[in-house]
């Protein structure tokens, strides 16, 4: 089983359903994204880099771009949002509350032009023998 979907089984039903609301939003804007783990996080990756992880924590819900630049320029962009905390790197939610689905956009479509924007990492593997 993909490792979101393994997470996912493993919460509370209220916070599944919140974090699994915030993936299917980030699924429906950028349909090609594919399950993975990225810094032992279950995130959605897109062109093999990671894009956007939503997890539980002890006291809230985090919401990780993998980049710092995404999250100022989402907060910027979006306003005051009831709840919303934000560090370098993260965007903290409170727990039982849906996370905006604006949020999640701006995080993706943002996130995924960061992506598209940087040429693709050289593969750290040796080539297969022939």
């Amino acid at each position: 089983m993909p490792a979101i979907d393994d997470y996912l089984e493993g919460l509370d039903p209220p916070d599944a359903e919140i974090i699994g609301g915030a993936y299917a939003v980030a699924q429906a804007v950028l349909p090609e994204v594919e399950q993975g783990v990225s810094y032992g996080m279950p995130a959605l990756v897109h062109q093999g880099r990671p894009l956007l992880s939503v997890m539980r924590a002890k006291k809230h819900f985090g919401v990780y771009p993998y980049s710092g630049e995404v999250v100022s320029k989402v907060v910027a962009d979006l306003g005051p949002v009831d709840g919303l905390t934000s560090a370098k790197g993260t965007m903290r939610f409170p727990l039982g509350v849906p996370i905006p689905d604006d949020v999640i956009r701006g995080l993706v479509l943002a996130r995924a032009d960061e992506i598209h924007a940087k040429p693709a990492r050289p593969s750290r593997r040796p080539p297969a023998p022939e």
